[in-house]
């Protein structure tokens, strides 16, 4: 398993718990390319997570995504190992409108 793979292994672990909807959007060439890792609802609240391993960072492409969807009102993340067990607080936190 890859070092990315394990991080998209816990968020989706947390999701689950959580009972948050989410679905993993396909890309390259079938979808949107550029589309966060993980297309996520729970609470009413929208949420884009883009999963990164290491010091990998986005693309331009990615960061154009999560700023479009922070534009329109929901929440983009970007998680790694660092952050990942924090992502329960952030999908928890209180909308802050």
């Amino acid at each position: 398993m890859t070092p990315e793979s394990k991080v998209k292994a816990k968020v989706k672990k947390v999701l689950k718990e959580l009972g948050a909807y989410y679905v993993m959007p396909a890309t390259g060439g079938f979808g949107n390319s550029g589309a966060p890792d993980f297309v996520v609802c729970h609470k009413g609240r929208f949420f884009g997570i883009e999963c990164k391993a290491g010091r990998n960072t986005t693309t331009a492409l990615q960061d154009h995504n999560l700023y479009q969807i922070q534009k329109a009102g929901g929440t983009a993340m970007v998680v790694n190992e660092t952050n990942v067990d924090t992502l329960q607080v952030e999908l928890e936190r209180e909308h802050e409108a």
